[in-house]
C-alpha cells in the first residue's frame, strides 16, 4: 500500500492561530504514516490532481472567502473519497458558501461574548464510537459554539446552552459539538472546540481530534 498523504490547509483570521493550531496535530499524522503537505493558499482546491492523491485534508481557515471554483474543487475531492477534518472556526466559521456548508454539515452562528465554563458530553448511544471511546465528558473554559447543523450528521458529543435571565430562549438547548458525516465516498469530521491552542491541548480534546483526523482519512489508496 502506498504512503498516505495529508494536506493541511491553513490561513485566514490569525485569532485562531492557524499555524500553531495545526502544528499540534502534524506529528500525530506523521506517526500514523501520512506524508504531510501544507498549503496557505486556497487555490490548492483547484488542483484536482493533487487532491485526488490526498487522503485527508485538515483545514484551519477562519473568516475567509472561498470562490465557487475553489469550493467545487474541495467538494468534488471529498465526494470522491478524500477525507475532510477540522475544528472550531477553522472549518465551520470558515466561509459563507452554500455548497461548502452542505459539505461540512454545519455553520457557526454565535458564541457568548466571554469564555464560559461548560461541559462537552459524549452521547451515551455513541460512547463506543472510535473517536470518543473511553471519554464521557470534558470540562472546558473557552468559547461555546451555537451552530446550525444538518440532521444527517452523526453527533458524537454535545454542549448545553442554559437560558440566563436575559436570554431570548426559555429552555435548555442541547447543541451538537462533535460530529461526523459522509459526503459521497468521503468522510467529514468536525469539532467545535479549539478557539485557542490551549483548548486543543486538553488531553481529551486532543485525543478526540486526533482520532477524528484518522477516522476521516481515506485508508486505502490505489497503487
Amino acid at each position: 500500500m502506498s504512503e498516505r498523504r495529508a494536506l493541511v490547509v491553513r490561513g485566514g483570521w490569525d485569532g485562531h492561530a492557524p499555524v500553531a493550531a495545526t502544528e499540534v496535530f502534524i506529528p500525530h499524522l506523521e506517526e500514523q504514516g501520512f506524508a504531510v503537505g501544507i498549503s496557505e493558499d486556497l487555490d490548492v482546491y483547484l488542483d484536482a490532481d493533487r487532491l485526488r492523491e490526498t487522503d485527508l485534508i485538515v483545514q484551519c481557515w477562519s473568516i475567509g472567502t472561498i470562490t465557487g471554483a475553489q469550493a467545487a474543487g474541495l467538494e468534488a475531492a471529498v465526494r470522491h473519497g478524500t477525507g475532510l477534518a477540522g475544528w472550531h472556526g477553522g472549518i465551520i466559521g470558515a466561509f459563507h458558501h452554500n455548497r461548502y456548508q452542505l459539505l461540512t454539515g454545519g455553520k457557526f452562528v454565535w458564541h457568548p461574548d466571554e469564555f464560559v465554563d461548560h461541559v462537552l458530553t459524549v452521547r451515551p448511544e455513541r460512547a463506543q464510537h472510535e473517536i470518543v471511546s473511553g471519554i464521557d465528558s470534558v470540562e472546558l473554559h473557552t468559547e461555546k459554539y451555537w451552530v446550525i447543523s444538518d440532521p444527517l450528521n452523526d453527533v458524537l458529543a454535545t454542549v448545553i446552552f442554559d437560558p440566563e435571565d436575559d436570554a431570548e430562549w426559555s429552555q435548555s438547548i442541547t447543541m451538537p459539538a462533535v460530529w461526523t458525516r459522509h459526503w459521497g465516498a468521503g468522510r467529514v469530521f468536525v469539532s467545535t472546540v479549539g478557539h485557542r491552542v490551549d483548548d486543543l491541548l486538553v488531553p481529551e480534546i486532543k485525543r478526540i481530534t486526533e482520532r477524528g483526523l484518522t477516522w476521516a482519512a481515506r485508508y486505502h489508496r490505489a497503487d
